[in-house]
């Protein structure tokens, strides 16, 4: 069943999103996202473990925004290969610094997972890369709306 929900699933994002740019960049958001929530299965300390689940439920909460920005960005200019569209660039730029940030995210938190001890800030930092990934997110909103 899970081989014909996943075939079901690639279809509508074929569809929607397209093989192109704006499919690498929706994918690769959701690479990150995962890659962060691989690093919170790891975390022992429950205090530590409880701030990274809130700061992980905001990333996956811009999952569909980011999606939306993309499917946009397809229906306007669609894309089946790697040519980042003259007047798209800036909205890509966002999207692509958005993936970046949010793996940055990912590996504060895997940092946070070594640490020896306790942890004296907390996920402050992860919180501050996290709040990065948002404001490209907007960032692309906000391009996308123009």
């Amino acid at each position: 069943m899970g081989f014909i929900k996943s075939a079901l699933a690639g279809r509508r994002d074929d569809a929607e999103l397209g093989k192109g740019l704006w499919r690498r960049a929706h994918d690769r958001f959701r690479r990150g996202l995962d890659r962060y929530h691989q690093v919170l299965e790891g975390i022992d300390d429950d205090a530590l473990y409880s701030e990274l689940v809130v700061i992980a439920d905001g990333l996956a909460g811009l999952l569909p925004r980011v999606r939306a920005v993309c499917v946009e960005a397809q229906r306007r200019s669609p894309s089946e290969g790697l040519d980042v569209p003259g007047d798209y660039a800036a909205v890509h730029r966002a999207l692509s610094r958005a993936g970046n940030a949010l793996a940055t995210t990912a590996e504060a938190a895997a940092m946070l997972r070594l640490a020896v001890g306790p942890v004296p800030v907390g996920a402050l930092s992860v919180q501050r890369r996290a709040t990065t990934v948002l404001e490209h997110v907007q960032e692309a909103e906000e391009l996308m709306r123009r």
